[in-house]
């Protein structure tokens, strides 16, 4: 399944600086990955995933091909873009074609980068994109809610329930609330989605802190990290010039650098970890000499569900998966040896595919 994240903040708060260096990571992944750069200001990255590796050692593959995520770098937003200040209206539409938004706040100081706003206060400069987005969906509801409201009274049931929706909608953003914050059935998620409202897309807040704070995060960032709590988001703490400089680097390198900061990893694995987790999504493997590959499925996601993620004719004609959990699968060396063992399973239907599994569908 196709993933956009759509990357906002302020102008200067580090959010191209963190984008260039997922672009120019994906770039050194080009020796093993196919890589591009689908407009210039999208990226496609490869998710991290070591133990797509070690399949891959293990059952010889020839080619590795993770699973990808994209994120789109959208222009500095200021006060008023909601109105069109700025560039405000064509990039609040990019926005719009995303599954998740990452907010950059900026929780570093430097006297040589200006501040749009004149002070550094990251949890404000959240509340002015927030508005905007707010305003902006406000907007759109209600020039449709006239046109909604006739066919609902004329018996539309369709039309009846997005109402009902609006209205929802409409209550959390005059009471300066994100639509994320609404409770929405399940049954009206499909409709609810169909609204296409910015505010109700996950939110991932990004505390970009400088170098020195790059492991445990500052005072600013732990600022973020509560407001993230209070608007029903997730927060991570990364450093967009640390991300910067580490790109370019070979694995080894980047290794030694790392351990000289006490981090363990590239805060973009972290940032795209948290990306999957807002998103509600896990990774399933196929594994054979010819290919490893990681697919992403959403959490809970059905044996026939995940095969239509590699075709929908799998799906459809789904008659049962084979699978074995990737602990099994490392542990015995294989599938040959795990079907001895009896840990290679026969699924139907109804089975609810775990993370890790490794698996193999039969279809008509």
């Amino acid at each position: 399944m196709a993933l956009k994240v759509a990357i906002v903040g302020l102008p200067n708060v580090g959010k191209s600086t963190l984008f260039n260096a997922l672009t120019r990571t994906a770039a050194a992944q080009a020796a093993n990955y196919p890589f591009c750069t689908i407009e210039p200001n999208t990226g496609d990255v490869a998710v991290p995933e070591p133990r797509l590796q070690k399949l891959a050692e293990i059952a010889g593959s020839k080619e590795i091909i993770p699973a990808r995520i994209t994120f789109v770098d959208v222009a500095g937003l200021v006060r008023g873009a909601s109105k069109g200040e700025g560039l405000g209206n064509q990039f609040l539409a990019n926005i719009r074609d995303c599954d998740a938004v990452a907010f950059v706040a900026r929780c570093f100081v430097d006297d040589d980068i200006t501040h749009v706003e004149n002070r550094i206060d990251p949890v404000s400069d959240l509340e002015i994109i927030e508005t905007e987005l707010m305003l902006a969906d406000l907007e759109s509801l209600e020039k449709r809610v006239v046109n909604v409201e006739k066919k609902a009274k004329g018996g539309d049931k369709e039309a009846q329930q997005t109402l009902r929706l609006i209205n929802l909608a409409l209550e959390q953003l005059r009471a300066g609330k994100p639509a994320r914050m609404a409770e929405v059935s399940k049954e009206d998620e499909k409709a609810w989605h169909m609204l296409q409202l910015l505010t109700s897309l996950p939110a991932l807040y990004v505390a970009n802190v400088e170098e020195a704070s790059a492991d445990k995060g500052n005072e600013l960032s732990a600022r973020v990290a509560e407001r993230a709590a209070r608007d029903n988001a997730n927060s991570v703490v990364i450093s967009a010039q640390i991300e910067s400089e580490i790109a370019v680097l070979d694995d080894e390198e980047q290794k030694e650098f790392l351990e000289g900061l006490g981090l363990e990893e590239p805060g973009l694995n972290r940032l795209i970890r948290e990306a999957y987790k807002l998103l509600g999504l896990q990774t399933y493997f196929t594994v054979g000499p010819k290919e490893a590959r990681a697919w992403t499925i959403p959490v809970g996601a059905t044996a026939p569900q995940a095969a239509g993620v590699i075709h929908t004719d799998f799906e459809k004609g789904f008659i049962r998966a084979e699978t074995v959990a990737y602990e099994d699968y490392v542990a015995l060396q294989g599938e040959a040896r795990a079907r001895e063992a009896g840990k290679l399973r026969a699924e139907g239907k109804a089975y609810v595919v775990k993370d890790g599994d490794v698996m193999h569908f039969l279809f008509n």
